[in-house]
């Protein structure tokens, strides 16, 4: 996210990331807690078009057909209450009773379920108070509007910082618990 809090810009544009070796590495770590990667439809929508063709490409790199092959096979939950099917390979949808769903797939074991993106499903997930940890990177931008996860959050959260780092980027990388 941007410092002022902002998960993409007015276009749900990400080119403000400040992307490159060392959060590359930050977010291999990241993926390998990932049980389920999370989305709302947006987000699995770029997704779903996205990665499949990363398979299909004979000059896609090492680093990004590994995570394809990922991305391709793990178990991924989509919530959409407009979505009326998922045919990317492995993915289930959930349309309704999104608090006793989530309950449901916390209570399975296995690696976490991580949203990745998907302001929108955040906000929803962090008024329910479904949501246990935040791990977010602040890049050192500040785009003055844009699509915020907090904005439309009505509940109060108090959080333990587990963990910070700051990357010579300028990215901070933040993980805190629910208290």
């Amino acid at each position: 996210m941007s410092l002022d809090g902002f998960a993409a810009d007015p276009n749900h544009g990400l080119d403000f990331l400040s992307y490159d070796k060392e959060l590359e590495q930050y977010a291999d770590e990241l993926v390998k807690t990932v049980g389920s990667p999370v989305y709302g439809r947006t987000t699995y929508q770029l997704m779903e078009s996205y990665w499949p063709t990363v398979l299909k490409n004979p000059n896609a790199g090492k680093h990004a057909l590994e995570h394809a092959q990922w991305v391709e096979n793990v178990p991924k939950i989509v919530f959409s209450k407009t979505l009326t099917e998922v045919t990317w390979n492995n993915t289930l949808l959930i349309k309704d009773n999104i608090a006793e769903e989530v309950k449901k797939l916390k209570q399975q074991p296995g690696k976490d379920l991580v949203i990745f993106g998907s302001p929108g499903l955040a906000a929803t997930l962090m008024s329910l108070g479904l949501i246990d940890e935040y791990k977010l990177t602040v890049h050192p931008v500040i785009l003055g509007s844009g699509i915020s996860v907090f904005t439309s959050n009505t509940t109060k959260s108090t959080l333990k910082l587990l963990d910070s780092k700051t990357l010579k980027s300028g990215v901070v990388t933040l993980h805190y618990a629910t208290i």
